[in-house]
């Protein structure tokens, strides 16, 4: 489904790559957890996904192409199939719930009723939806702004998925949030990856969140992949060489 072929990231003034010579394949159903100190290349390797960021060398394949060789509209219906969650929201805070919600659909629209902000009453019931789906139907018409920031992730998580995306990505989407919110939100995640039957790919900072809810875990150090395979199989001795330390008796 997706494939992932030596890829490397050079970025300009830097003395060392923040991905290097990567391959890793990826199909429908999983939940993927990328684990890595700050650092190790994990924001990089998502935005390289959904083409926020451009490769050194190496392929993005989706369904067999090349997403290099494909041309604007082909890469925007990709983009479109791939919804992503933000460690910061990427939020309008001064619109409503469902105002941001919408925004979710603007990849199927044409820039013109993007800019008036037009909707059929297909896309809002749409959007009705996935908003009762993540449990905020009661906050439809609220402002961003006045949300907890869990609520807040809980509207990135719909304004995803109103896209119909295949692929829901998630850049350290809790890292703002406190212990008890971030488990909540990983479990809304993981119902979410399995009534829309997704292919999920999230970094996380918290490896005892990745042990709990993923069914394959990725370790990046120094922008190479040091480790892929089940939780069970993330050792002791795999998390002293991801991480240079030895906390994991406290998981």
């Amino acid at each position: 489904m997706l494939h992932l072929k030596d890829i490397s990231v050079h970025y300009r003034g830097s003395s060392f790559p923040a991905l290097s010579s990567v391959n890793l394949d990826f199909n429908k159903g999983e939940f993927v957890c990328i684990l890595g100190k700050s650092g190790a290349g994990k924001s990089t390797l998502i935005r390289t996904i959904n083409g926020l960021q451009s490769l050194s060398s190496g392929e993005v394949l989706w369904k067999g192409s090349p997403l290099s060789s494909h041309n604007e509209e082909e890469s925007r219906k990709a983009r479109r199939e791939m919804g992503m969650i933000f460690q910061h929201f990427n939020l309008v805070p001064r619109l409503s719930v469902m105002q941001n919600v919408l925004t979710g659909m603007f990849g199927y629209r044409s820039s013109f009723k993007n800019l008036i902000g037009w909707f059929t009453s297909e896309e809002v019931q749409r959007a009705k939806k996935v908003i009762e789906e993540v449990g905020l139907s009661d906050f439809t018409d609220r402002r961003v702004e006045h949300l907890s920031g869990g609520q807040k992730q809980r509207v990135g998580i719909a304004r995803a998925l109103v896209q119909n995306p295949k692929v829901l990505l998630g850049d350290e989407p809790v890292a703002s949030l406190d212990p008890g919110t971030s488990n909540h939100i990983f479990s809304l995640i993981q119902l979410m990856h399995e009534q829309h039957d997704l292919l999920t790919i999230i970094n996380v900072h918290d490896v005892s969140l990745a042990k709990k809810f993923a069914d394959r875990i990725i370790a990046l150090k120094d922008g190479s992949v040091i480790f892929d395979g089940l939780p069970a199989d993330f050792t002791e001795k795999k998390y002293e060489e991801t991480y240079g330390s030895a906390n994991y008796q406290h998981l």
